[in-house]
């Protein structure tokens, strides 16, 4: 059974535009270049670079435009001016003008397609930026199912959450519980497993072939779920690993039997 696989970010991203009711989810999203750069950060202040067909996070940079001050000897302004923040890996560099940070990004860059994407400020757990991953599958019975949720922490200092580089799991209910209720995280699971089905079916119209799907969903500061991306080869055994709950991953493996990702003969425990 063939299972069709996605690479490109910005091939998915603008399918997912076409929604009106998804394209509200997801942040501002252009091809690289040093014009578009330039906008986007005069607009958000901060803003990630993404490889188009990058995995685990690999490539991934934050580039913040921060605007300081010169103070007198009273502590008073005296005048301001800009520097631009580069974060990549556990790296930061600083510099001083729009050609020097162009010059700085172009030896990532050069030989690959990037994405330029409104930076969003991640909630955090333990002064470290967390995401959240859904995962939406198809079921035997063929329809789009979104059965589990675990949120990724990033390491200390680290610009991404994935486990590849460094980022630890954490159960959804741990991660929300600081900053909402139980009934309000009960409500944004829920909303959170429907925008799974959503995305599902709008991929589905251009690539009928995916049979699941991992949504990585930022939480900003005023807890509004955004689309940073959709992965079509999503990690399975962190479900198993890290969710107490066991029959959610006996699901989650039933039913990637189910569309061949895994033999039927292979033992679940």
């Amino acid at each position: 059974m063939v299972i069709q696989r996605v690479s490109s970010k910005w091939a998915k991203t603008k399918v997912l535009l076409k929604n009106e009711h998804i394209s509200p989810y997801i942040p501002a999203t252009c091809k690289y270049s040093s014009e578009v750069l330039t906008t986007m950060l005069d607009e958000f202040s901060m803003v990630f670079l993404k490889p188009d067909c990058g995995t685990y996070g690999r490539g991934v940079m934050c580039i913040e435009q921060l605007t300081l001050n010169n103070l007198d000897s009273d502590d008073q302004p005296l005048e301001t001016y800009t520097i631009y923040q580069l974060r990549y890996n556990t790296e930061t560099k600083i510099f001083n003008s729009l050609e020097a940070l162009f010059i700085g990004i172009h030896p990532y860059t050069r030989h690959h397609n990037y994405l330029i994407q409104q930076g969003i400020s991640l909630l955090q757990y333990n002064s470290c930026p967390f995401d959240l991953r859904v995962l939406t599958q198809k079921s035997p019975n063929r329809q789009w199912v979104s059965t589990g949720i675990i949120g990724r922490v990033a390491a200390p200092h680290k610009v991404v959450t994935n486990h590849h580089s460094g980022g630890k799991v954490q159960t959804f209910e741990t991660l929300m519980s600081p900053y909402m209720t139980p009934m309000e995280v009960f409500e944004l699971q829920q909303s959170l497993k429907s925008l799974g089905v959503s995305v599902a079916n709008q991929l589905q119209k251009k690539y009928p072939h995916i049979k699941e799907l991992g949504l990585d969903i930022a939480m900003d500061n005023n807890k509004t779920p955004w689309i940073l991306e959709v992965n079509t080869l999503p990690a399975l055994y962190p479900f198993k690993k890290y969710i107490p709950n066991k029959d959610v991953y006996r699901r989650i493996y039933r039913y990637a039997v189910s569309y061949g990702r895994y033999s039927s003969k292979k033992i679940s425990r």
